[in-house]
Protein backbone atom coordinates (compact mmCIF):
# COMPACT_ATOMS: atom_id res chain seq x y z
CA UNK A 1 0.00 0.00 0.00
CA UNK A 2 1.38 3.50 -0.36
CA UNK A 3 1.41 5.52 2.30
CA UNK A 4 2.01 9.40 2.91
CA UNK A 5 4.69 10.29 5.09
CA UNK A 6 3.69 13.50 7.99
CA UNK A 7 5.56 15.58 5.94
CA UNK A 8 3.82 15.05 2.62
CA UNK A 9 0.84 17.50 4.28
CA UNK A 10 0.76 20.84 4.54
CA UNK A 11 1.17 21.39 8.45
CA UNK A 12 -0.67 23.70 10.43
CA UNK A 13 2.01 26.42 11.99
CA UNK A 14 0.18 28.14 15.11
CA UNK A 15 2.00 30.46 17.06
CA UNK A 16 4.19 29.04 19.69
CA UNK A 17 3.97 29.94 23.04
CA UNK A 18 6.33 29.60 26.30
CA UNK A 19 5.94 27.93 29.72
CA UNK A 20 5.53 31.93 30.96
CA UNK A 21 3.32 32.42 28.50
CA UNK A 22 0.27 33.94 30.63
CA UNK A 23 -2.75 31.77 30.09
CA UNK A 24 -5.19 34.70 29.20
CA UNK A 25 -2.63 35.64 26.09
CA UNK A 26 -3.15 31.77 25.43
CA UNK A 27 -6.74 31.94 25.57
CA UNK A 28 -7.23 35.06 23.65
CA UNK A 29 -5.44 33.39 20.78
CA UNK A 30 -7.13 30.03 21.10
CA UNK A 31 -10.52 32.02 20.66
CA UNK A 32 -8.98 32.44 16.75
CA UNK A 33 -11.29 30.17 14.65
CA UNK A 34 -8.04 28.82 13.04
CA UNK A 35 -6.28 27.85 15.97
CA UNK A 36 -7.08 24.91 18.46
CA UNK A 37 -4.18 24.49 20.02
CA UNK A 38 -0.50 26.63 20.73
CA UNK A 39 2.67 24.26 20.78
CA UNK A 40 4.67 25.35 24.64
CA UNK A 41 8.22 25.72 23.21
CA UNK A 42 11.84 26.38 24.82
CA UNK A 43 14.68 26.36 23.24
CA UNK A 44 13.12 25.50 19.33
CA UNK A 45 12.16 22.08 21.67
CA UNK A 46 8.34 21.28 22.19
CA UNK A 47 7.63 20.67 26.04
CA UNK A 48 3.75 20.58 26.07
CA UNK A 49 0.85 21.80 24.33
CA UNK A 50 -2.28 23.97 24.96
CA UNK A 51 -5.75 23.39 24.01
CA UNK A 52 -8.89 24.73 23.95
CA UNK A 53 -10.33 22.10 26.47
CA UNK A 54 -6.68 22.98 28.73
CA UNK A 55 -8.26 26.42 29.34
CA UNK A 56 -12.00 24.94 29.87
CA UNK A 57 -10.70 22.84 32.26
CA UNK A 58 -8.59 25.63 34.25
CA UNK A 59 -11.77 27.78 34.01
CA UNK A 60 -14.16 25.58 35.56
CA UNK A 61 -11.47 24.75 38.50
CA UNK A 62 -9.86 27.92 39.42
CA UNK A 63 -10.30 31.40 39.46
CA UNK A 64 -6.12 31.86 39.20
CA UNK A 65 -4.67 33.54 36.21
CA UNK A 66 -1.64 31.15 36.41
CA UNK A 67 1.36 30.57 33.23
CA UNK A 68 1.14 27.98 30.65
CA UNK A 69 3.10 25.51 32.46
CA UNK A 70 0.20 25.10 35.24
CA UNK A 71 -2.02 23.85 32.47
CA UNK A 72 -0.16 22.75 29.18
CA UNK A 73 -0.21 18.92 28.52
CA UNK A 74 3.17 17.50 29.29
CA UNK A 75 5.13 14.90 28.41
CA UNK A 76 3.65 15.46 24.34
CA UNK A 77 3.17 12.93 22.49
CA UNK A 78 4.85 13.79 18.76
CA UNK A 79 5.76 12.69 15.57
CA UNK A 80 8.50 12.23 13.05
CA UNK A 81 7.92 13.66 9.49
CA UNK A 82 8.55 10.68 8.25
CA UNK A 83 6.01 8.66 9.83
CA UNK A 84 3.00 7.59 7.73
CA UNK A 85 -0.13 9.09 7.94
CA UNK A 86 -2.09 6.47 9.15
CA UNK A 87 0.55 5.90 12.05
CA UNK A 88 -0.21 9.16 12.64
CA UNK A 89 -4.10 9.08 13.30
CA UNK A 90 -2.80 5.66 15.47
CA UNK A 91 -0.72 7.22 17.39
CA UNK A 92 -3.38 9.79 18.14
CA UNK A 93 -6.12 7.53 18.73
CA UNK A 94 -4.05 5.32 21.10
CA UNK A 95 -3.10 8.23 22.89
CA UNK A 96 -6.81 10.44 23.06
CA UNK A 97 -5.29 13.19 21.01
CA UNK A 98 -6.54 15.68 18.40
CA UNK A 99 -3.13 17.27 17.77
CA UNK A 100 0.65 15.91 17.50
CA UNK A 101 3.34 18.03 16.99
CA UNK A 102 5.67 17.38 14.24
CA UNK A 103 9.53 17.06 15.72
CA UNK A 104 12.60 16.33 13.60
CA UNK A 105 15.44 15.48 15.57
CA UNK A 106 14.25 17.40 18.82
CA UNK A 107 13.54 20.73 16.93
CA UNK A 108 9.58 21.61 16.56
CA UNK A 109 7.96 21.62 12.52
CA UNK A 110 4.66 22.27 13.11
CA UNK A 111 1.15 20.84 14.08
CA UNK A 112 -0.76 17.77 12.69
CA UNK A 113 -4.22 17.73 13.62
CA UNK A 114 -7.15 15.57 12.97
CA UNK A 115 -8.65 18.04 11.08
CA UNK A 116 -5.57 17.85 8.55
CA UNK A 117 -5.81 14.10 8.63
CA UNK A 118 -9.49 14.09 7.17
CA UNK A 119 -8.66 14.93 3.70
CA UNK A 120 -5.79 12.26 3.36
CA UNK A 121 -7.24 8.83 4.84
CA UNK A 122 -10.15 7.06 3.02
CA UNK A 123 -12.97 5.83 4.63
CA UNK A 124 -11.69 2.13 4.21
CA UNK A 125 -7.62 1.11 3.68
CA UNK A 126 -7.13 -1.02 0.41
CA UNK A 127 -4.67 -3.81 0.03
CA UNK A 128 -3.94 -4.45 -3.63
CA UNK A 129 -2.66 -7.72 -4.41
CA UNK A 130 -1.88 -9.50 -7.77
CA UNK A 131 -2.62 -13.07 -8.52
CA UNK A 132 -2.01 -14.79 -11.60
CA UNK A 133 -5.58 -15.10 -12.44
CA UNK A 134 -7.27 -11.55 -11.85
CA UNK A 135 -6.26 -8.91 -9.50
CA UNK A 136 -8.45 -9.09 -6.21
CA UNK A 137 -8.44 -5.98 -3.99
CA UNK A 138 -9.07 -6.48 -0.22
CA UNK A 139 -10.43 -3.78 2.05
CA UNK A 140 -10.20 -3.73 5.54
CA UNK A 141 -14.01 -4.25 6.10
CA UNK A 142 -13.66 -7.92 4.39
CA UNK A 143 -15.30 -6.84 1.27
CA UNK A 144 -13.62 -8.56 -2.01
CA UNK A 145 -13.49 -7.25 -5.31
CA UNK A 146 -11.56 -8.79 -8.85
CA UNK A 147 -11.13 -6.78 -11.68
CA UNK A 148 -11.48 -8.33 -14.43
CA UNK A 149 -9.32 -8.65 -17.59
Amino acid sequence: MIELTVDAVRLHSPRTITTGTPVSEAATSLRRADVSALPVVVDGSIVGIVTQSDIVALVAETDDRPAVRMVMSSPVTTISPTATLSDAAETMRTAGVKHLPVVDDGSYCGLLSVRTLVPYLSRHRLEIKPHDESMRIDSADSHELTVGD
